[in-house]
């Protein structure tokens, strides 16, 4: 199972953890404020009152264990940038953050932090659901209500043709496009990998591994397939 800790219970740091919780991840919500951290530990794994710039605090807690640290300290600059630098130091991996401004994300993309993130609910919804997935790479919510996203073929889709995998009869999914691999060879005689894009995919073409679905359909529709997928995959 996936491990992911959440610093900051805000609404951004809110949607991140019980957005994870609820599909299945192990997640620590973190906070210096005991009634956030009382209201949220029904919905996470562990829930934890403590100041994130204590290192003794936070080193004792292995988080150089978990998959990913989400910092959602944000509008307290210096305690997010002072937590990210405790983080790099104790040796966590992979850092999210939601920062204010770009000056604010530049400062923590220069002390080592891979993703700087920025605006709050709608950011941390997308981010949750790229993370409960790998084979999700991008997921826009649109003003109709509807989500468009980039997937990574599922290995159970590999091999069929869209009319077999039958998305907008069983699913309610439009596939918009499909960006696939094709090897092409230059004037040099050297092969080249090229990403393509087929942006009007017939029923009878096959989804092959390594394919990218590009899909739309309304969002609960789409969260389920992204669970079902994530679900399979694990």
């Amino acid at each position: 199972m996936a491990r992911y800790a959440v610093i900051g219970i805000g609404r951004f740091g809110w949607t991140v953890a019980t957005i994870l919780a609820e599909n299945g991840m192990d997640v620590i919500a973190i906070d210096k404020k005991k009634e956030l951290v009382d209201e949220i530990a029904g919905r996470v794994t562990t829930a934890l009152c403590m100041d994130s710039t204590d290192e003794a605090t936070l080193r004792s807690l292995n988080l150089n264990e978990v998959d990913a640290v989400i910092i959602g300290i944000g509008s307290n600059i210096q305690e997010c940038i002072l937590t990210a630098a405790i983080l790099k130091k104790i040796g966590v991996g992979i850092i999210y953050a939601k920062v204010e401004n770009q000056l604010h994300g530049r400062i923590l993309e220069l002390i080592g932090v891979q993703h700087v993130l920025l605006p709050e609910e709608m950011v941390g919804n997308q981010l949750a659901k790229t993370l409960i997935s790998r084979n999700i790479l991008e997921y826009i919510n649109l003003s109709s209500g509807h989500i468009v996203i980039e997937m990574v073929v599922p290995k159970e889709f590999v091999g069929k043709t869209l009319s077999e995998l039958e998305l907008p009869s069983k699913r309610g999914i439009n596939v918009i496009a499909i960006k696939y691999n094709y090897l092409n060879v230059t004037e040099d005689g050297k092969n080249v990998i090229e990403k393509r894009l087929n942006d009007m995919p017939g029923a009878n073409d096959v989804v092959e591994d390594g394919d990218v679905l590009i899909l739309l359909g309304p969002k609960g529709n789409i969260d389920k397939l992204i669970f079902d997928t994530s679900v399979k995959r694990d």
